[in-house]
């Protein structure tokens, strides 16, 4: 039986990490200037494709930012998708900016 899988904050290589039994699964990567956080990247890596952990990654990674009061830029296509399945986020992209993220 296998843990549940644990999602960290890596700040000193920052970025978002999850693993599962200790493998790291997948991670997202983010770059913090005061009053927002740019999301970068995100990976799954081989064997964990497919299992809904870079969505439970992102979806933490969007709550510290939501309670940290960070606006986010979502460059990567996966968050920025993310974010349009989940309407709880979309107040975190600034309005002027979501066109560009194809967020409405």
């Amino acid at each position: 039986m296998s843990a549940e899988p644990v999602v960290v904050d890596d700040q000193e290589q920052s970025r978002y990490e999850i693993r599962v039994d200790g493998e790291l699964a997948a991670i997202v990567e983010y770059v913090k200037q005061p009053g927002t956080v740019s999301f970068t990247h995100t990976e799954s890596f081989p064997g964990h494709e497919g299992q809904g952990l870079a969505g439970k990654m992102v979806d933490r990674a969007l709550r510290d930012a939501q309670s940290e009061g960070l606006q986010v830029l979502p460059f990567c296509s996966y968050v920025s998708h993310y974010i349009g399945k989940h309407e709880e986020f979309r107040d975190l992209v600034p309005p002027d900016r979501r066109p560009e993220f194809g967020l409405r």
